[in-house]
């Protein structure tokens, strides 16, 4: 499926593209991820990274029911709880867009559903037709 990743300045640099064209496809909407547990349960309270790279699984797992993969994403909403995590969240994104960064939203939130969380993800994905 056709995409375009407009890239920007500094944009580049924060693993995010200022805009995303696609053509064709089907729009796939996902729910907010936020994983303050492993896929076997195991709690990941206070660990950040893995909880973006749980979300970011859990998140795959979603697209693939609708025929998709990560790399499908053209924007994101990620929530995180302290700032100066910021960072950190850019630098584990850059590895699961190698080919094309999505917009995104980077927010700081006073709390989550969970207090265990530390991050959540929100996104919206555009799947081939074939």
């Amino acid at each position: 499926m056709p995409r375009e990743y407009f890239k920007g300045t500094w944009q580049e640099d924060r693993s995010f593209s200022p805009a995303v064209a696609t053509r064709g496809g089907r729009t796939v909407w996902l729910a907010g991820v936020g994983m303050w547990r492993d896929g076997e349960g195991n709690s990941l309270a206070g660990d950040f990274e893995a909880q973006v790279h749980a979300s970011f699984a859990g998140i795959g797992e979603n697209l693939a029911r609708a025929g998709g993969k990560l790399q499908d994403i053209v924007t994101m909403t990620v929530f995180i709880l302290d700032v100066r995590h910021g960072e950190q969240f850019v630098e584990i994104r850059k590895a699961y867009f190698p080919d094309g960064f999505p917009g995104s939203a980077l927010i700081t939130v006073a709390g989550f559903a969970k207090p265990e969380m530390m991050v959540e993800i929100q996104a919206i994905a555009v799947v081939g037709d074939e």
